[in-house]
């Protein structure tokens, strides 16, 4: 088994080092990169327009990563004075680590849709609900917090941007190296190996190769592009998908 990582740096890095020292065959081609957000600088000004109790939703770690050094900046921390929730346990600790608060996340699976079972989200009349997220992504929380009263704003924290490679070029690398298993960690670079591959490619190499994918959503969307032998990991971090490529 020859594993290629696609997820962005320094995680998709990471599990292929730990990967080697399992002594796996394992490299890393991501197929995102992160940039700063394009409302970063309006962090301060949307956190101040809050009210104390108000809800304010990690969505990535990655938000973390770029609104942290913005706040520091701007002199600010992290307002004790909102409910804070995150989306899964890496996005939580990141957030904890750099502002010792209280952060709520699902227990299980690490999305949306297990968040939005918290007691405490039931009922949001006349609560703010501030998402700190990169460009794009899925609008089943905002939609679904509406629903149940919040008014919602949002916060773009980082920007996700497509890895430029030569189709045809990468392609035949790939499977010169023997590539046979894929970890693909969001849809959006599902789609994008699933478009850089010609169709010659695509057909006698990458729909054949084992699939390893973080949802339920994400392995349905496979499969609808034509992949058979899709794996679904029991989370998105590292440590759930070395479980399953052990």
């Amino acid at each position: 088994m020859t594993i290629l990582v696609t997820r962005p740096s320094p995680a998709g890095e990471q599990l292929v080092d730990r990967l080697r020292r399992l002594g796996k065959s394992a490299c890393h081609s991501p197929l995102i990169e992160f940039a700063p957000g394009r409302e970063l600088s309006l962090l301060p000004a949307k956190l101040a327009a809050m009210r104390p109790g108000d809800l304010a939703f990690v969505l990535s770690q990655h938000a973390v990563e770029y609104a942290h050094p913005c706040l520091q900046r701007a002199g600010l921390v992290w307002p004790a004075t909102l409910r804070w929730y995150a989306v899964g346990r890496a996005s939580a600790l990141a957030l904890h680590k750099v502002s010792t608060l209280p952060v709520a996340w699902p227990e299980g699976r690490e999305n949306s849709e297990t968040l939005l079972q918290l007691t405490d989200l039931q009922n949001l009349d006349g609560r703010r609900a501030l998402l700190l997220r990169g460009n794009g992504g899925r609008e089943l929380l905002a939609s679904t917090l509406a629903q149940r009263g919040a008014a919602i704003s949002y916060c773009e924290c980082y920007q996700r941007s497509p890895v430029h490679y030569d189709g045809p070029q990468q392609s035949q690398r790939w499977r010169q190296l023997g590539i046979d298993t894929l970890v693909i960690t969001s849809g959006e670079m599902l789609q994008r190996i699933y478009t850089l591959v010609p169709d010659y490619y695509r057909t006698c190499w990458l729909l054949k190769c084992r699939l390893i994918v973080v949802s339920q959503r994400l392995a349905d969307q496979a499969s609808q592009l034509g992949w058979l032998d899709i794996r679904v990991a029991d989370n998105a971090d590292n440590d759930a998908l070395l479980r399953i490529l052990q």
